[in-house]
């Protein structure tokens, strides 16, 4: 069957050019359309408890996670240049479009009770304009008096002042954003620089921001960096500009029908997609390293030409696709997940790597035909004494000392299992980040100054109509839950419905900061008309009054705790978090209450949760699809054994190695193993189905297989594994260790797959498996 399709594909080789490279203008052309995506909150099933949650709660309070917030450390703010130039900044960022409202010292308002109608009405304390220096001073008292915006908007024992930017929820999930936050970070620099002062960038927004753009841009470079060394290994290895030409152009159009795909079916780029172009390019590689391998090696043989094309289809196509369906298989089965951006990973890597076989299938052969012969040095490789020196030891190891790799294997899968138990599961928001990127180092900032920028809200609902504005019992408990809050190394001050009646307490007593507590039973009927957050005299909403009516829905009846807290990591957030839900329950019982925990903090916990999982369980699946095909292909259990042996091995010592070393598993590890798996297995199947090949040709003669099938597919699975492992090294160059982690732990597990299946494998082979001559 493959030996005449061999012939088919070398008799309408135009036609089926013509139509290769029709497709490929097209999924060109849909490739220039397909976009970045900028939502962060799909890594969760939109019918999760989490996921539905989060919605309501943006439904009746606005995003949570669109603060960008800027902080200084100063002495000096209060001195009449500085001061200024403050002000300036903030009124000059509120010019920015897409930015909503800023929030700061220069635009903090007071509460001043009115004398004639005892009603309370909110004045700017810093009059919007260029002040003098006793104007600052006189105004500056006013401030530091008020205890509302303490360790919100400035930390008095460190002299460290922050500014919040709130930025447009449209803005902030279109590629707009780079924009804005660009501007903003531009602003901020120049006032740092005219006044000699660090300047420090932090929030979701800006955090999101950066790192997507800057992972995207490493994609990129990585991208043409895989391409080009895989160029230059495949020139030293075939000494042909027109063999290294041909594996480029099979990858390149493997590359634009993954992008057009993506297009197809309304897929937008991904931090996960984006891996796939340099994942096309390692595995493409590959299948046109084994078709030239088989190529050469026929028509050295016969030099005939034909002969050998067909020759090269007939005996490689049903392992390429074999092949080619086992690493589909590996990335496929995140469509499985419930994970809304993994099962778009695992539908576009899935399809475009079976593309991948089409393509390699039809252009190779093809463009063979219309190119010369090989010439000898074209050929040379196929006389590497080095490597024929190596493969001879490889022969004696697995033929002489087999109980010696045994008790080595053993040895080692001891030592990994050990690790494996050190492993740990954690994720930061930033933790991909180097310790000393102004990122990560802007972020502790903040965490030291302000205990964090990470969003947490807690929704009380009375169940009751104005239950919060009418109830002072309920008003004492969310004081008292966000004193347990503030108590918490890890959390910022709470602001809550609460902190504001504290503000509007203490104005109605003259302003006098003793009195910034809970109203009494008393106090309260007086302080009624506060609640409804009149307009200033100037006919729109302040800050502070925008800030503080968004902590109760319209009905009174929900009242929001909003919190800042530390990016502590997933791990210590569970922890966190716990500790919250016991003493939520104990103010607030379940008969009476409902209250839950939401957030951009949560949706990150939730979400590495499930990608976590979800890539266990991918790896569950494709050993189970994998060994399905392995079965079907082989139709033997002892050869079934002998495969996924040589494959569970590499993984192991993977997942060992981070246990000793103390890699934690994260989504950007985790991915790991699916990508090694799918590749890895890659080898075994070649070396299997040559074996399965041979032995008819060696009489059935189990010893002369094996040292046939080391010998004739050795050479081209050292050249794959180098050409591999130097393309997944180069991500070890990245700046996030997320990404690192992918290069060289990937580089660990294929340099391990290569020995255990031209070591281990064959021995296996020798020792427990016998066939039956026909």
């Amino acid at each position: 069957m493959w030996h005449r399709l061999g012939q088919f594909i070398l008799k309408y080789r135009f036609p089926l050019l013509f139509i290769l490279m029709a497709i490929t203008i097209v999924m060109g052309y849909w490739a220039s359309k397909v976009e970045l995506s900028y939502e962060f909150t799909r890594a969760i099933p939109t019918n999760h408890a989490a996921s539905i949650t989060y919605r309501e709660f943006k439904k009746k309070f606005g995003e949570d996670g669109n603060m960008l917030v800027i902080g200084i450390q100063t002495k000096d703010l209060f001195k009449e240049k500085f001061f200024n130039d403050y002000a300036s900044l903030q009124r000059n960022l509120k010019q920015v479009k897409g930015v909503d409202d800023v929030i700061g010292l220069p635009s903090a308002v007071n509460l001043v009770k009115n004398p004639e109608t005892e009603k309370l009405n909110a004045t700017v304390i810093f009059p919007e304009r260029k002040l003098t220096q006793a104007e600052i001073d006189s105004s500056a008292a006013i401030f530091l008096n008020l205890p509302f915006y303490q360790s919100l908007l400035y930390n008095p024992g460190t002299n460290a002042w922050l500014m919040g930017v709130s930025i447009n929820k449209t803005i902030m999930n279109s590629k707009k954003r780079n924009d804005v936050t660009k501007e903003i970070r531009i602003l901020a620099e120049n006032f740092g620089k005219e006044n000699n002062t660090p300047v420090y960038l932090s929030g979701l927004p800006f955090i999101r921001t950066e790192m997507s753009t800057r992972i995207a841009k490493e994609m990129q470079w990585f991208l043409l960096a895989s391409v080009i060394l895989s160029a230059l290994i495949l020139l030293a290895f075939f000494r042909s500009v027109s063999s290294m030409l041909l594996s480029l152009g099979v990858v390149i159009i493997g590359v634009l029908w993954n992008l057009g795909i993506m297009h197809l079916f309304g897929y937008k780029i991904t931090l996960l997609t984006a891996l796939i172009p340099p994942l096309i390019v390692v595995i493409g590689i590959p299948n046109c390293i084994y078709f030239l391998n088989k190529f050469h090696t026929t028509y050295n043989e016969t030099k005939d030409k034909k002969k050998a094309l067909e020759t090269m289809v007939g005996r490689m196509g049903i392992v390429t696709l074999f092949c080619n369906l086992a690493a589909a298989i590996g990335f496929a089965v995140f469509a499985l997940t419930r994970s809304e951006v993994l099962k778009e990973f695992g539908v576009v890597a899935g399809i475009n790597i079976m593309l991948l076989f089409f393509i390699s299938l039809i252009f190779i052969p093809v463009v063979l035909s219309f190119l010369p012969v090989p010439k000898s040095r074209h050929m040379k490789y196929l006389d590497n004494q080095r490597l024929k020196r190596w493969l001879d030891r490889l022969e004696r190891w697995s033929l002489n000392h087999r109980k010696l790799i045994y008790g080595l294997t053993a040895f080692l899968m001891i030592a990994a299992i050990m690790g494996i138990f050190r492993l740990k599961s954690v994720g930061y928001i930033v933790d991909d980040l180097p310790k000393t990127d102004k990122i990560y180092t802007d972020l502790k900032f903040f965490e030291k100054n302000f205990k964090g920028v990470m969003p947490l809200e807690i929704l009380v609902d009375t169940r009751k109509k104005y239950g919060v504005s009418r109830n002072l019992g309920n008003l004492l408990k969310i004081d008292s839950l966000s004193k347990f809050l503030v108590s918490m190394p890890e959390i910022a001050r709470p602001l809550s419905i609460a902190e504001g009646l504290k503000f509007a307490k203490q104005a109605f007593f003259e302003g006098d900061s003793s009195n910034y507590s809970m109203p009494t039973n008393y106090d309260l009927p007086a302080l009624a008309e506060y609640l409804s957050f009149k307009k200033d005299s100037g006919g729109v909403k302040n800050s502070f009054a925008k800030l503080v009516s968004t902590f109760m829905d319209s009905s009174r009846q929900e009242a929001r705790i909003s919190v800042s807290m530390a990016d502590v990591g997933s791990a210590h957030l569970s922890v966190i978090l716990d500790s919250i839900t016991h003493q939520v329950n104990k103010l607030f019982p379940k008969e009476k209450y409902d209250v839950q925990l939401t957030g951009t903090s949560i949706t990150f916990l939730e979400g590495s949760s499930f990608i976590i999982n979800g890539l266990k369980e991918s790896i569950i699946w494709a050993f189970l699809l994998i060994a399905l095909c392995m079965l079907y292909l082989f139709r033997s259990f002892r050869i079934l054994f002998c495969s996924l042996l040589p494959n569970i091995i590499p993984l192991a010592i993977t997942a060992g190695v981070m246990g000793w070393v103390g890699v934690p598993l994260k989504p950007s590890t985790v991915l790991v193993f699916s990508v090694a798996l799918g590749i890895a297995i890659d080898i075994t199947i070649r070396f299997l189905v040559n074996y399965k090949q041979e032995l008819p040709h060696q009489q059935y003669d189990m010893q002369k297989t094996v040292i046939a099938t080391i010998h004739s597919t050795g050479i081209s699975i050292i050249y794959t594994s180098m050409v591999l492992i130097a393309g997944f090294i180069i991500f070890c160059f990245s700046g996030f260790g997320g990404t690192q982690a992918l290069g060289w732990l990937t580089s660990l597990t294929l340099v391990t797959a290569t020995f255990t299946n031209l070591v281990l494998l064959p021995a296996l082979l020798i020792g427990f498996v016998r066939f039956k001559k026909r």
